[in-house]
């Protein structure tokens, strides 16, 4: 379930040429080129105007589903339209041809790979940020008016904790417990180190939400996008007694089955480009995991198209 391109970034072209097989992307993320935020006022370069903005992004890519469940939380579709892209890059430096202008632009002679995500500027031409946390709060507070704050300023800490929990405890730990090369005590410390973030997502839980006030915020995004990284693609590389205890976490499986339901979740799941993004850049070797899965994702999202 793709979702659709609204933008000038040819969605017909850049979904119509296949990937070529050779294409590789880089697991690890370069630091972000781009830093500019959207200000409070005309006194800022980038200031907040209706149609000024477009957010190009791939919800194959972990940043790319964070915003575009954000985008639709927040009804930007007419302010600051969103432009889909392929779920794996066409560019043979792991960039994105269709970007490849916006950076020309923004940057004096640019020769690295046109990375998405990317907010950009319609009225100049060029982007604002390639920084997606920067991106998603610039959303909320500067162009989501109207609608339930996904940054609220009294749950920050909490929203960034957590956030830093996906990040480190869960990403960042699957990634090394599921590394062939890796040591098997660095191996098995990145498993618990995992276990651990994920049981202190229970507790919070457990408690009454991942953040003190109880509601649907950023954190609750970032959860969700990395527990279908973890179950979709991290499992490949674990055993499966491992995705076992993974699973042994139920009101986190519970919460992540709810927001799929969501429409503003649904809609943006796109299990197959998943699959091909991961195939695209994984070097890594298949374990008995890749055979286990927590939950069937395809049928938690159905679950809201049949109620329609």
């Amino acid at each position: 379930m793709t979702a659709s391109a609204v933008s000038a970034v040819s969605a017909t072209t850049a979904s119509a040429t296949p990937a070529p097989p050779t294409v590789r992307i880089s697991a690890a993320r370069p630091a972000p080129v781009f830093r500019g935020r959207i200000g409070r006022d005309a006194r800022s370069g980038h200031y907040a105007a209706p149609r000024r903005y477009r957010l190009y992004l791939s919800t194959a890519c972990p940043e790319g589903l964070r915003l575009a469940v954000a985008h639709s939380l927040l009804g930007l579709d007419r302010d600051c339209p969103a432009a889909f892209l392929p779920a794996v890059p066409d560019g043979p430096d792991g960039g994105h041809s269709a970007l490849r202008p916006l950076y020309e632009a923004s940057a004096h002679h640019y020769a690295g790979p046109a990375l998405a995500p990317v907010l950009a500027d319609d009225w100049l031409g060029r982007i604002v940020s390639t920084h997606a946390p920067d991106i998603l709060r610039d959303l909320d507070r500067r162009l989501g008016h109207g609608r339930p704050a996904l940054c609220p300023e009294d749950e920050q800490t909490d929203i960034e904790a957590v956030e830093r929990l996906c990040e480190q405890g869960i990403g960042g730990a699957a990634q090394r417990a599921g590394t062939a090369e890796a040591d098997p005590a660095e191996r098995a410390a990145a498993l618990t180190e995992l276990l651990d973030a994920l049981g202190e997502l229970e507790r919070r839980l457990a408690g009454g939400g991942l953040t003190s006030g109880g509601r649907l915020t950023a954190a609750d995004i970032a959860v969700w996008v990395s527990l279908v990284q973890l179950d979709t693609v991290h499992t490949h590389h674990l055993d499966a007694d491992a995705v076992r205890r993974i699973a042994t976490h139920p009101r986190l499986w519970a919460h992540a089955r709810r927001l799929t339901a969501h429409p503003a979740f649904a809609r943006h799941l796109d299990l197959d480009g998943i699959a091909r993004r991961h195939r695209a850049h994984c070097r890594g070797q298949e374990a008995a995991g890749a055979g286990v899965r927590i939950l069937d994702w395809s049928a938690c999202a159905s679950r809201q198209a049949d109620r329609r």
